[in-house]
């Protein structure tokens, strides 16, 4: 009987010992939770910073350049005098052109008298009708030439006064293109340029698909509009622009070769740390932050069927479809497939099945969300 018995025992134990051996071993992984985080969609693009203002300043008159009032790189104010062009030649254009009216206002005057004395003296026929009408004719003929004076009066002043140079706007002025002494004109093209510097204008292209999608959130429950998002910009050197702007323009049109819409944002400059020209990144952002689940980037695997990541429940490691949206620095936006607070493995996904059993630990260091 205990030999029996003994015999029973021994093929118990080989049995289990058996079974434990066809049990896979459970494998280790380590896992984040899936957090939620209130983040505002953000979209990048790739702009420029434009002036607001931009003036190409030109000679009007053609003379010598007398004086260059200003520094290159000076910030100017409206009507501070830029350059000076020699006076003396439409000074003197101006007075002839005054001695002119003087001439023309005697000879209208005494074209007038003519035809008046004319009228009393038809009254009486002591003149012809022909007569009479000869110096009215003069009489018109005086007033014209007087006003055409008056006119060459006029041109002569308006080029007196384009001998000084003044700036158009408020802004920094570039570097000039000629000194003192030379012979300036219409023909000289542009002597310097003057830009506006706060508040800038940066504008970037939005492809099609991303406006589409863009507009379709906005005809969404959050119903937004172009005041309700943030723009904020990044240097190319990846230091991050402390003001914010806000779009105030978009185009009209699809611009055929690229595909886009050209979108404009305004943004205050009190530092001038923008120039005009300048290429940046833009990061346009939601202004009303929402809730979302974010989960690292390691944690994500890709299939035929998409992406997906594994999540721990009941120690066995299960397949979660995910569908993506935004990245943020090394985590990205999970839009459907997990709710929050799914533990997800970041490390040991390698192997790993639907249904495994697993031994769980936190990831070391931690994986941030942001």
């Amino acid at each position: 009987m205990a030999a029996r018995a003994k015999i029973w025992f021994s093929c118990l134990f080989l049995i289990s010992s058996a079974a434990l051996a066809q049990q896979p071993p459970t494998i280790q992984v380590s896992v984040v939770p899936a957090e939620k985080t209130a983040l505002a969609d953000t979209t990048r693009f790739v702009g420029r910073i434009e002036a607001i203002e931009h003036v190409d300043v030109r000679a009007r008159i053609t003379g010598f350049l007398e004086k260059v009032e200003f520094k290159d790189g000076d910030r100017v104010k409206q009507g501070a005098p830029l350059y000076q062009i020699e006076k003396g030649p439409f000074e003197a254009a101006v007075q002839q052109a005054r001695a002119a009216v003087e001439k023309m206002r005697a000879l209208l005057e005494n074209a007038n008298i003519q035809k008046r004395r004319a009228d009393e003296l038809i009254k009486t026929s002591a003149i012809s009708q022909a007569t009479r009408d000869d110096r009215t004719a003069s009489a018109r003929e005086a007033e014209g030439n007087f006003a055409a004076a008056e006119a060459d009066l006029k041109t002569a002043e308006i080029n007196l006064a384009y001998t000084d140079i003044t700036s158009p706007i408020d802004g920094r002025i570039g570097r000039t293109a000629v000194t003192r002494g030379n012979v300036v004109g219409p023909n000289s093209g542009v002597l310097t340029t003057i830009v506006s510097s706060d508040p800038m204008y940066v504008v970037f292209p939005v492809s099609q698909r991303e406006f589409l999608r863009l507009k379709e959130e906005g005809r969404g429950t959050r119903k937004q509009s172009a005041k309700d998002f943030n723009v904020n910009i990044q240097f190319s050197n990846g230091a991050a622009y402390g003001e914010k702007g806000q779009i105030d323009f978009v185009d009209v049109k699809v611009d055929r070769a690229t595909d886009a819409v050209t979108v404009r944002a305004k943004i205050a400059n009190p530092n001038d740390e923008l120039v005009d020209g300048q290429l940046v990144h833009v990061a346009v952002e939601s202004g009303k932050p929402e809730e979302r689940v974010v989960v690292p980037q390691a944690a994500l695997i890709a299939d035929q069927l998409g992406t997906y990541v594994f999540v721990i429940e009941d120690s066995k490691a299960v397949v979660k479809r995910v569908r993506l949206g935004p990245t943020k620095g090394g985590s990205v936006v999970v839009l459907e497939g997990l709710t929050g607070g799914e533990m997800v493995v970041v490390q040991g996904v390698q192997g790993l099945r639907q249904g495994a059993a697993v031994t769980a630990s936190p990831a070391q260091p931690p994986v941030r969300g942001l």
